[in-house]
């Protein structure tokens, strides 16, 4: 009997911060909101043999959305901070968002303020499946979690997740390694795999914090009870600018739908799909996320102005024939969504949001 799938309930709801948004209120003009929208891209730049192209500069990169030209804002390169790109305004002089008003000392403080929360390093999301499909090769999944955890950059920061039918959050966002590890280590193989469910829970935690976002699910096998279809998980993941990497092991690899799948979401987002037959193919995979991370190129924008209010398509692409040949992994677009928090939430941020 084919699986019949519904819309998760709380995926209208979803607050989407691929910006970093801040809202003012003139003191003289209370009725008059300025919202400042930042869109943040992470860039994987490859040759043929998927070596990582480093030392490349801003006027390298070219960003188009929907057929519109778009102008860097910021700049990064690895896990250094990213920092702010000359004359970065739109043509007309104007944020997308304004509507034309005139910015004060506040709204350019708040601009400051986007820009600055585009930090070094990146927020890592470890999802580990410890559904009853986990139950040979748990140990050494965890091992290769743990070591994949030490090696990350200072300046990452981990959470550490978990699920079965369920999502269990034993390690918060942190810099503290103790904190997620002992997570890794207290966790235990129980029920049915709700990988989607669980999946777009976290990448909804994700979408709470600025800067770089990723998700890092080690899956052990299909999905066999989840409400929520993939490609509304892959969805959010793109609209909130946050990579999806998946490590599966050959259980799924034998599954052509769950292949498939994982190999559309995690290119839609920018991430990368691996495929483990044994722990040493999982060590490796972590290794190889941990070597992405730290060589991808952070570029942002202010959105020109742009009257279309669904799917909205990304493209970047390098200038001159020099680099034409290299490879460029990256999110493909974005939806617009509505801000759904009050101001002054610290940690809440929103797509495109008209001036009231």
């Amino acid at each position: 009997m084919a699986k019949k799938y519904f819309l998760f309930p709380a995926l209208a709801l979803i607050l989407f911060s691929s910006y970093g948004t801040r809202t003012l209120a003139q003191e003289s003009e209370p009725n008059i909101r300025v919202v400042v929208d930042m869109v943040q891209l992470n860039v994987a730049v490859t040759d043929n043999k998927g070596n990582y192209i480093t030392g490349l500069h801003p006027s390298d990169f070219v960003i188009v959305e929907d057929n519109i030209p778009q102008r860097l804002a910021t700049f990064g390169e690895g896990n250094e901070p990213a920092y702010r790109v000359a004359d970065a305004a739109p043509a007309d002089g104007k944020t997308p968002a304004s509507s034309g008003t005139q910015h004060s000392a506040d709204q350019k403080s708040a601009e400051d303020q986007s820009l600055s929360a585009i930090v070094a390093g990146a927020n890592v999301f470890l999802l580990f499946d410890t559904s009853n499909y986990m139950y040979r090769g748990f140990v050494f999944a965890q091992d290769a979690i743990a070591d994949f955890v030490r090696s990350l950059e200072s300046a990452d920061k981990v959470a550490f997740y978990s699920y079965s039918r369920d999502l269990s959050r034993p390690a918060p966002l942190t810099s503290d390694r103790a904190q997620v590890l002992r997570g890794v280590r207290t966790t235990v193989a129980g029920d049915d795999a709700a990988l989607y469910n669980c999946l777009l829970l976290t990448i909804k935690d994700a979408a709470r914090y600025t800067g770089r976002k990723v998700v890092v699910v080690f899956s052990n096998g299909p999905d066999n009870s989840s409400m929520v279809p993939p490609e509304d998980v892959a969805e959010l993941a793109q609209s909130t600018g946050t990579a999806i990497y998946m490590i599966s092991t050959r259980l799924a690899k034998l599954e052509p739908v769950s292949t498939a799948v994982f190999e559309r979401m995690t290119a839609a987002t920018g991430g990368k799909v691996y495929f483990a037959s044994s722990w040493r193919d999982e060590q490796r995979a972590f290794a190889s996320i941990r070597d992405d991370l730290a060589h991808l190129y952070s570029l942002s924008y202010y959105p020109q102005a742009n009257p279309n209010r669904g799917w909205r398509g990304i493209t970047v692409k390098l200038v001159g024939d020099r680099l034409k040949k290299y490879h460029i992994r990256t999110r493909n677009g974005y939806r617009p969504q509505p801000s759904r928090f009050a101001a002054g939430n610290a940690t809440a941020s929103a797509l495109v949001t008209a001036p009231e």
